[in-house]
């Protein structure tokens, strides 16, 4: 939002032009462009002895973990999953695991990541 404040100066059109588009190329040198991606809730629920391992095993395959919770003998991992990429999860939990993992998927969400330099 650009705000210009009077200061007894008339502009005119072209004046208020400059002023403006000024301002706003100044707005737009500084913005970041925001990649956003549809993802998956998801809760995967495993054993307490081997929710470290899996834990490890599915950040280091690229599967971003958001949360865990104990509950009891069991640890639920959170993640966010785009579509593209259920059946690799479904498939990495089943070989960590050795088929004990339970995935569950919920609802969709968007997922803004910024660049890494800003």
């Amino acid at each position: 939002m650009v705000t210009r404040w009077f200061g007894g100066t008339l502009l005119g059109t072209g004046g208020l032009v400059r002023a403006y588009g000024g301002a706003v190329r100044a707005a737009l040198d500084q913005a970041a462009t925001v990649q956003r991606t549809l993802v998956w809730d998801v809760v995967v629920e495993s054993a307490v002895a081997e929710a470290g391992r899996l834990d490890n095993d599915l950040r280091s395959r690229g599967f971003a973990v958001v949360g865990v919770d104990y509950r009891g003998d069991a640890v639920l991992l959170h993640l966010g999953v785009p579509d593209d990429r259920l059946e690799r999860l479904h498939e990495a939990v089943a070989q960590a695991t050795a088929g004990r993992g339970a995935v569950t998927t919920g609802g969709e969400r968007w997922v803004d990541e910024e660049p890494a330099w800003h």
